[in-house]
């Protein structure tokens, strides 16, 4: 597999936009990043450089992220980097690096969440059940014996 597999904490910047697609649900939501350093001269931590990174959500995480993730939350995510690059009304590098995530959780170094299982989603209907095929031979009308089994005796 070459796919390129990050881990990235930070915070929810856009609120998540939830969509049912022919495909299944879909999320996507805005995640900023913004390193932090121990500046010695302030003696003080200072914020670095941000980073955006559009997090896709599908299925059933796509149903979760909307019921559970909201605006300024702390979140780790877990996925598939995806960065593009395209040209955009003139400008010849426009660049965008997306997050196909495999999992997403509240970051509990900055604070609680209350975790509850969501259900499952509903099987889908079975085909229309047939009844059970009658396998023993039915019963056949008593008639007058065959020549065959006058003769044998067969009564």
């Amino acid at each position: 597999m070459n796919e390129t597999l990050v881990c990235v904490v930070g915070n929810v910047a856009t609120q998540p936009l939830y969509r049912d697609m022919a495909a299944g649900p879909s999320a996507r939501f805005r995640l900023a990043v913004t390193s932090r350093y121990w500046d010695r001269e302030k003696s003080a931590w200072t914020d670095g450089h941000t980073n955006f990174f559009t997090v896709w959500a599908n299925r059933q995480l796509a149903v979760n992220v909307a019921a559970s993730v909201e605006v300024g939350q702390p979140v780790v995510v877990h996925g598939r980097l995806k960065v593009r690059s395209e040209t955009r009304e003139g400008q010849q590098n426009w660049a965008s690096a997306d997050i196909d995530a495999v999992a997403i959780g509240h970051d509990l170094a900055r604070g609680t969440a209350a975790f509850r299982r969501s259900s499952r989603p509903d099987t889908p209907p079975r085909a229309a059940t047939r009844p059970e095929p009658e396998w023993e031979t039915p019963p056949t009308e008593e008639t007058e014996d065959s020549p065959a089994e006058a003769a044998a005796g067969v009564t």
